[in-house]
């Protein structure tokens, strides 16, 4: 449970840097104006990026694997754009959330999250080791 609120926590703080950087989306709070809603915004829209990550991108993954063998990985920034689309869509059926402007503003938005998220990750990975060996 924690590994996942620490995984949540590093993908809000990297979807917000990703708006900060990448000109074509941002993230519309849910009450404008407070901080403690634009926070808790980030935070559920990182939790539906993670379900939507986790179920239909694996998925994706698992059909498309020829096409990654044959484009040597280069295909799954088009998939985690998408993705990102995707977010986007179920966000905006909430009425607040993800908001890109096209399809390759998500692809370059997907590719800067990542690597942030990456970035993020590897500070977070020996506080993620210790939690284990105390088990």
């Amino acid at each position: 449970m924690q590994r996942f609120l620490v995984r949540l926590v590093i993908n809000a703080i990297a979807l917000w840097l990703t708006t900060l950087i990448v000109a074509g989306i941002a993230v519309v709070p849910f009450a404008p104006g407070e901080t403690l809603q634009q926070v808790l915004t980030y935070l559920i829209v990182a939790f539906i990026f993670g379900i939507v990550n986790s179920v239909i991108g694996n998925t994706i993954r698992i059909v498309a694997f020829p096409i990654y063998v044959l484009t040597l990985g280069l295909v799954s920034l088009l998939v985690n754009g998408l993705l990102l689309l995707i977010v986007s869509w179920v966000s905006d059926l909430l009425g607040f959330g993800l908001v890109i402007e096209s399809f390759w503003w998500g692809v370059l938005a997907a590719l800067v999250l990542g690597i942030i998220a990456w970035i993020f990750g590897l500070f977070a990975r020996p506080l993620e080791g210790r939690q284990k060996d105390r088990r």
